[in-house]
């Protein structure tokens, strides 16, 4: 069975909608920040502040690399889009969902932006690492979900839908 991967900004609801989305679906829920920070044994911030924060993108990509997991889905890092064999691995065990949000509903979301543990340099501001970001997202999307002024039930019931649709694998389960 393939999986659902969920990609997207910090703060657009990567984790709170695959839980919801992998309930629905009797899915596995995979959250890769949480399996960082489980096999690192140190939150993505301390990592950030010990070792930089292309440590944590090595460290991202590694584990992403290492995820045999099946008929799951699938919350990704923020920045698991920088790299090409981590978003190459997931594409061929799963369909890619881009979850899309403005900016200002991102905003308003995020208020712990220089303590989440995010991998960007230290100066970068988050409209800066919104535009970089935005350009993979839509390059490594298959499918994208504007979730602007969404209720998570009806992203949910969207991303749902789209896999009747397309006859995807977890059709028969639904």
């Amino acid at each position: 069975m393939k999986n659902i991967i969920l990609i997207g900004m910090p703060g657009v609801g990567k984790s709170t909608l695959g839980v919801l989305l992998a309930k629905q679906l009797l899915k596995t829920f995979i959250d890769t920040d949480l399996l960082i920070q489980q096999r690192q044994k140190a939150t993505l911030q301390a990592i950030v502040d010990n070792h930089g924060y292309m440590r944590l993108r090595e460290v991202e990509e590694n584990e992403i690399v290492l995820l045999k997991e099946e008929n799951a889905v699938i919350a990704t890092g923020g920045s698991a889009v920088y790299s090409e064999e981590a978003m190459k691995h997931l594409r061929e065990n799963g369909t890619i969902i881009y979850l899309k949000m403005g900016i200002r509903e991102l905003l308003k979301r995020i208020d712990d932006y220089e303590t989440r543990g995010l991998a960007k340099p230290k100066n970068q501001s988050f409209e800066g690492m919104h535009k970089e970001r935005t350009a993979l997202y839509e390059k490594y999307g298959e499918f994208v979900v504007d979730c602007t002024d969404k209720k998570h039930e009806n992203i949910v019931a969207e991303i749902v839908a789209h896999i009747n649709e397309s006859g995807n694998i977890f059709r028969e389960t639904l």
